[in-house]
């Protein structure tokens, strides 16, 4: 019986690496740069070599809370099995494979969601709808938000009335604050995250004014100002690099939400399969981030092109304006864990961005695919994983 469970699980695993090079070729490794592809800021080839690092680096320092949720709490009354873990993984791993070599950035998250949704409705469990109802409305909310930022970023970067150096600046301000805030797992005490501006402000022993944290706040405001005075001197001296440079920053950072969010789908459904064998899951983190890189490096270029050059004419300053809510809205993802697309994500902001310049070459017909696919891949993961292992089931 022991042998078999070992055998199950190392199946699961396979299936779950597959999935993260499915992902790491997808979604993870291909959005984060690809504004900055756009904007002639990076090669493809380099961006794909940086992001599947920076992702792997996301997924071992924040990958825990999406994975746990996805292995957790997608599904009630039933615990995941290691047949039910790699009918889903495959399943939504065949989707999103689709996706890569025809071009359509099929939603991860849609289809991973789907699919462990699926064979958990299969084994007779019951519907999370607590949860589903948090996971619709960031899925049904990130289009609208994350397009609206975009929209409103660019047409101030646009502006005749504003300073680039100035406003690019504050933007960057911005951004400071919120990686201040950001949760690390090596930061936080034993089995928990904790952020920079806390662990520094841990130091400063300032007390409480009205229930709030008043060395936080005086750590990321210092930040913050640090951030923005750093970038302001950069475009000072040279305006073309300061931005370049802030762009490669947002990259990076968007990259690296990337790999906290976007390994809780490849090895999200292995959680409930690892405390029968006193396995932790760090390790799995890090196995679960090595997927994702090999998937970045080896077929992450493809969709790079796709995103950058056929949804928008993208240049410097909507590149900006398309990453800044990409990493916060990543961000918000990876703090309550919830299972989130980047293609989601990105291509709203790029949608956005792209508008506030006339329209920017944005293709409406593209658009349209790609949201059938998205909707598509959820219903369709579900049905199949469903039918797949009632099936297994049977025999």
């Amino acid at each position: 019986m022991v042998g078999t469970g070992v055998v199950t699980l190392v199946i699961a695993a396979i299936a779950s690496l597959f999935m993260a090079w499915a992902i790491g070729a997808g979604s993870s490794g291909s959005t984060p740069f690809a504004p900055a592809v756009g904007a002639n800021a990076i090669s493809v080839m380099r961006a794909g070599f940086l992001v599947g690092l920076l992702g792997f680096a996301g997924a071992v320092l924040q990958g825990a809370n999406v994975s746990e949720a996805v292995g957790t709490e997608l599904i009630g009354g039933v615990q995941l099995t290691a047949i039910a873990a790699t009918t889903g993984l495959l399943v939504a791993a065949a989707l999103v494979a689709i996706g890569v070599f025809t071009g359509y950035p099929i939603a991860t998250a849609f289809t991973v969601t789907g699919a462990i949704v699926g064979v958990g409705l299969a084994m007779g469990g019951d519907p999370a709808w607590a949860k589903y109802r948090q996971i619709a409305a960031l899925w049904i909310l990130t289009p609208f938000i994350g397009s609206s930022i975009a929209y409103g970023t660019a047409r101030l970067l646009r502006s005749k009335r504003t300073r680039d150096r100035l406003t690019i600046s504050l933007l960057a301000g911005v951004v400071g604050l919120i990686v201040a805030n950001i949760e690390f797992a090596v930061l936080g005490p034993s089995g928990s995250s904790q952020s920079l501006a806390a662990t520094a402000a841990s130091g400063l022993s300032l007390p409480n004014v009205a229930g709030i944290d008043a060395g936080r706040i005086a750590v990321s405001l210092a930040f913050s100002t640090a951030v923005a005075a750093l970038l302001f001197w950069d475009i000072g001296r040279d305006k073309a690099a300061g931005q370049r440079h802030f762009l490669l920053a947002l990259g990076s950072l968007v990259a690296f939400s990337a790999g906290g969010s976007q390994v809780g789908l490849a090895i999200g459904p292995l959680v409930p399969l690892l405390d029968p064998f006193g396995i932790p899951l760090v390790p799995v983190l890090v196995g679960g981030g090595l997927g994702l890189l090999v998937g970045s490096w080896t077929g992450a270029p493809r969709m790079i092109k796709a995103i950058a050059q056929d949804y928008s004419a993208l240049g410097p300053r909507r590149s900006i304006a398309a990453l800044i809510p990409s990493f916060a809205i990543a961000q918000v993802a990876v703090l309550y864990g919830i299972p989130v697309s980047f293609n989601e994500i990105i291509v709203s902001a790029i949608v956005g961005s792209g508008y506030a310049a006339e329209g920017g070459g944005v293709s409406g017909r593209k658009m349209g695919y790609t949201v059938l696919a998205w909707l598509g891949s959820l219903v369709l993961a579900i049905v199949v994983s469903y039918g797949v292992f009632a099936g297994i089931e049977m025999v």
